[in-house]
């Protein structure tokens, strides 16, 4: 525990923009970005709605090689990389491959890519798919388009399980920093944007087919019908302290604990989840950062936007916190769902808010459903204690929540 992980750098592409400074416009103003799905004619669909990267141009992240072996998931990855290792004044290629690492979440891989493909196998001539169709569609293959470019040969891998896995991706970067890996990316993207995609994700049940933007994704409100998909996400450099402090890096913030844990029960299509668990892993990651309910500047939810699990994460939190929870924000109603790029976003709201010295208000709820009446943050304050608790599930069961401790605030005039 004496070695100690922050973050260095944070790298955003998501329908808040690109760039960490266009994000925080974004959650600052409240600004929606969701809007009618584009990449793909979603006419026969209830869903038409959706979170996506307006006007990303990978040619600027990627070249022409990587472009065509790869899917749009995997080029937000390889732009949000990028973002990431300029924020934090690292070059590009790893001077000590071996002491480079990065290890990412997914869950469903290269979805427009594999789409294409698949519907060349069915009605094309050829009856065949391209040469590149089981590396672009593989859910590790942004993990490993990124060790190859930018040259990252230390130990590498892929966390799956679903939102949650954008908290796990940096817990487990920091027990790899711990155990001797000084640099590591972590973090997340996704597109889950495409005819196949959405159909197995409308098989849930849990999306919201309101046409309106406005009214589409409202978690924890009386109106609440669903979650809205997005594309996107957030990667970031974590650095073991030394490390950063001999280069003199800027230090966003300090992951201090970490907590994951599993229903492991079947709730069948009515479930909900297992508050229990959930709480746990909050727990767990208050406990492992030494730090007390009471403490908590901050929570950042996951906020699925379907009634059952609302109150089961309202409950989860009672559970933690007792009736007087820590103010609660969420911005996804802003972006839509990213699932693991969404909770990966989140860790970059915290940090942000951190840098700026800002709290920013939550996205809603206008009218808190029964069972859902939180404390959640009207109008932006200054952090107290500078902590906050980002929790994300993900479905079938996996509970995850991640302590941060920010860093004093940029001096002022330096974080605008």
């Amino acid at each position: 525990m004496s070695v100690r992980a922050v973050v260095t750098g944070i790298g955003v592409v998501a329908p808040s923009g690109v760039g960490v400074d266009a994000h925080w416009r974004t959650v600052v103003d409240g600004t929606r970005r969701t809007g009618p799905i584009t990449l793909f004619d979603p006419a026969g669909y209830p869903t038409r709605v959706a979170g996506e990267v307006s006007g990303f141009d990978p040619s600027a992240y990627a070249d022409a090689r990587q472009l065509v072996q790869t899917d749009r998931w995997t080029h937000l990855g390889l732009a949000a990389t990028k973002l990431a290792l300029a924020d934090a004044g690292l070059p590009e290629r790893a001077p000590d491959p071996y002491g480079w690492a990065v290890t990412l979440a997914s869950s469903s891989g290269g979805n427009l890519f594999g789409q294409r493909e698949l519907q060349r196998l069915w009605g094309g001539a050829s009856r065949t798919v391209g040469a590149y169709q089981s590396i672009a569609w593989f859910y590790a293959a942004s993990v490993g388009q990124l060790s190859i470019h930018h040259q990252f040969k230390g130990p590498c891998g892929v966390l799956v399980a679903e939102s949650a896995g954008g908290l796990d991706s940096l817990a487990h970067a920091v027990r790899t920093v711990r155990r001797g890996t000084p640099v590591v990316l972590a973090g997340a993207t996704e597109c889950p944007l495409s005819p196949y995609a959405l159909a197995c994700q409308l098989r849930s049940g849990l999306l919201s087919d309101v046409s309106d933007p406005e009214a589409a994704y409202r978690p924890f409100d009386r109106s609440a019908g669903g979650y809205v998909p997005a594309e996107g996400g957030a990667v970031f450099v974590v650095e073991e302290l030394g490390h950063a402090l001999a280069r003199g890096a800027r230090v966003y913030g300090e992951v201090t604990g970490w907590g994951a844990t599993h229903d492991a029960v079947h709730t069948g299509p009515d479930g909900a989840g297992d508050p229990g668990r959930y709480a746990r892993a909050m727990r767990l990651a208050l406990d492992r950062s030494g730090v007390g309910a009471d403490e908590v500047d901050v929570v950042l939810p996951d906020a699925l936007g379907v009634p059952r699990y609302d109150r089961a994460e309202a409950e989860a939190l009672r559970a933690v916190f007792g009736d007087r929870p820590p103010p609660v924000s969420t911005h996804k109603p802003l972006t839509g769902r990213a699932h693991q790029g969404g909770s990966a976003l989140d860790v970059a709201t915290a940090l942000l808010a951190f840098r700026h010295d800002t709290l920013p208000a939550s996205a809603g709820p206008r009218r808190p459903a029964p069972g859902c009446e939180l404390d959640f943050l009207r109008t932006p304050r200054q952090p107290r204690s500078r902590l906050a608790l980002v929790c994300a599930r993900g479905f079938d069961g996996f509970n995850s929540a991640l302590v941060l401790r920010g860093a004093p605030p940029a001096p002022r005039g330096a974080a605008e």
